[in-house]
């Protein structure tokens, strides 16, 4: 069983950065691909972003690549996400979630099994 924890959200300007992290316990972080994802009100969980087991491998999606950077720290049982040139249209509760997935699935919610309670981003324009 594996328990994530976010924080770093708040209220951020356009144009500015956040750092979100997220604190795992377990001793299996080290095996779990770790994602981020996020919910706007009235809209479908978005896949934002996601890192191998190892780190070697990151995976984003089209509407935040080249603005953030997730990493991890399996010593520490972290994984973080670095999000810059913030958009109002980022506004959302950010999730971190981990699991044993495929390659294929990588981008799915469903294929998590371990996800935190979120925490919420805001940008102003």
């Amino acid at each position: 069983q594996v328990q994530l924890v976010e924080s770093g959200g708040g209220l951020v300007q356009a144009g500015g950065s956040l750092r979100l992290s997220c604190a795992a316990s377990g001793r299996s972080f080290s095996r779990y691909l770790m994602g981020w994802f996020r919910q706007a009100p009235g809209k479908e969980r978005e896949f934002v972003a996601a890192i191998s087991s190892s780190g070697g491998n990151t995976y984003y999606g089209d509407s935040v690549k080249g603005r953030f950077t997730t990493s991890r720290d399996n010593a520490k049982n972290m994984v973080s996400l670095q999000m810059n040139s913030l958009k109002p249209e980022d506004t959302a509760v950010y999730y971190c979630a981990g699991g044993i997935i495929l390659n294929r699935d990588t981008y799915r919610d469903a294929a998590y099994s371990y996800w935190g309670l979120g925490t919420q981003v805001t940008v102003s324009s």
